[in-house]
């Protein structure tokens, strides 16, 4: 990790049948349910429901 200072809390949990794209970033405390698609270079700092397409900074749902 190169950011001394970050503090990091809390699980990432990543449901089954899941695409992150690349340069995606996910919060700590975040739970991404199944068969969810998060665009490259989305910024996630919610929870996401099943069956689901989102991207985007600030993430939205398509």
């Amino acid at each position: 990790m190169n950011a001394p200072n970050a503090v990091l809390t809390g699980n990432v949990i990543i449901g089954k049948n899941t695409l992150v794209g690349a340069n995606a970033v996910i919060t700590p405390g975040v739970t991404i349910g199944n068969n969810v698609i998060i665009g490259a270079g989305s910024v996630v700092t919610k929870d996401l429901p099943d069956n689901s397409k989102w991207v985007g900074n600030p993430l939205r749902m398509l």
